[in-house]
């Protein structure tokens, strides 16, 4: 008979869902998480007590992160989602980022033709089949005009339910959220492409927009309607990347932004902040956190094809965009074209803009976790996916575990 393999155990500060644990240990099993809490509480059962006692104390900052939980992904490592043609260069841009610490991230893609969302839907689902991704995520196409940000505004198009019902079924299940304006035809109303999301399973998403306030709160309300079933995988929308693609807040004519900011704070809708130190500023970041908190914040990378790659030109589906220093711009034009970070990188930034740990950690793991109606990853916590990320005193990772198992790096 095979003895059964040891404990795994890993000591240092570790970040909790509500709180940071000095010197605590995090004991693996398998593919579990078997016991996370504090040096001192580890005394009964005697034999916990001895494994984890066997560990010498954290040095040189050494800290324990849940896997990082990234809803809003178009790629990385110098591959792109939106124009991935195999599974290969769609498992090429997991790879990177899993790399880094983000051990479920959805993937996706941008406004584009019907037929190419098609296509893309159908070989991102058979990449979420291997459990390589959590789901998928369309950016578009029912978006403005007016806000279309680095999207094809060619390829906007009216809501069209239909479609939405098309790109389920390729998705096969595995299709998490859209992008939506609501001001959009055919987006908010009795059939239309909110309650379409919501039959096939998906959480809408209010983003690229130029909506007044009222309309975003109809938006709120309808998706919150729509989401009400059992089965749904969240009760809560969420807002694309709050601030970017969005008309600007005005104390006249709040919008977009004032209607999301009173939405999250209500508990109803979790906002999207790209807090990379590019897209926000740090007191906006800061702000947006003292005003509805980490659980209804989910922080998100938007990386495109050029995360973790040197500056250069890239493609993000058929735009193309040019990276200097870090910073991801329209090569036509002067428009932001995604980030170039990791979602460990962002949780960094948030902290340096004066974000408590533990909140930031908590908007990269859990609240996101929420949305994606996963209660199995997303927090260190006993009888959860042993997704774990050790990082050093500056939030660098230095090892990450997914499912119990050590990637390589």
């Amino acid at each position: 008979m095979t003895e059964p393999a040891a404990p795994l155990v890993l000591r240092g500060r570790v970040v909790t869902p509500d709180r940071v644990i000095e010197d605590g240990a995090v004991v693996v099993e398998g593919a579990r998480i078997v016991w996370v809490g504090d040096i001192a509480s580890a005394t009964a059962p005697p034999a916990l007590s001895e494994v984890v006692g066997a560990t010498d104390p954290p040095t040189g900052g050494t800290t324990l992160l849940p896997g990082l939980v990234d809803l809003h992904n178009h790629g990385g490592g110098g591959a792109s989602f939106p124009d991935s043609a195999d599974v290969g260069t769609a498992r090429g841009a997991v790879r990177e980022h899993l790399r880094h610490g983000t051990t479920s991230m959805l993937a996706s893609l941008v406004t584009a033709d019907p037929a190419t969302l098609v296509e893309r839907a159908a070989l991102l689902a058979d990449v979420a089949d291997t459990g390589d991704l959590v789901g998928i995520h369309l950016e578009g196409p029912f978006l403005s005009h007016a806000r279309c940000g680095a999207q094809n505004p060619a390829d906007m198009r009216p809501g069209d339910p239909e479609l939405v019902r098309r790109i389920a079924d390729a998705a096969r299940g595995h299709l998490v959220s859209m992008t939506v304006a609501p001001e959009v035809e055919d987006v908010v109303g009795p059939g239309g492409v909110i309650e379409a999301l919501a039959r096939a399973g998906a959480v809408p998403s209010i983003g690229h927009t130029d909506a007044s306030f009222d309309q975003v709160e109809r938006a709120v309300a309808a998706s919150r309607d729509a989401l009400a079933a059992d089965t749904a995988r969240s009760r809560r929308p969420t807002a694309t990347h709050l601030f970017n693609g969005m008309r600007p807040l005005h104390h006249r004519d709040p919008g977009p932004i004032a209607a999301c900011l009173a939405a999250a704070g209500r508990g109803e809708l979790v906002v999207e902040l790209i807090a990379d130190g590019t897209h926000l500023a740090p007191g906006i970041v800061r702000t947006v956190f003292d005003l509805v908190g980490p659980g209804s914040i989910a922080l998100v990378t938007d990386a495109m094809a050029a995360a973790g790659m040197p500056d250069g030109t890239y493609d993000l589906g058929p735009m193309r965009v040019r990276v200097a220093e870090g910073v991801a711009r329209l090569a036509d034009g002067d428009a932001i074209a995604g980030g170039t970070a990791h979602l460990v990188d962002v949780v960094r930034s948030a902290v340096a803009a004066g974000v408590p740990l533990a909140d930031a950690v908590r908007a990269a793991s859990v609240t996101p976790a929420e949305v994606l109606g996963r209660t199995d990853v997303g927090a260190l916590e006993r009888g959860r996916r042993a997704d774990v990320v050790v990082v050093d005193a500056d939030l660098v990772p230095q090892a990450v575990l997914r499912a119990g198992q050590w990637v390589e790096r």
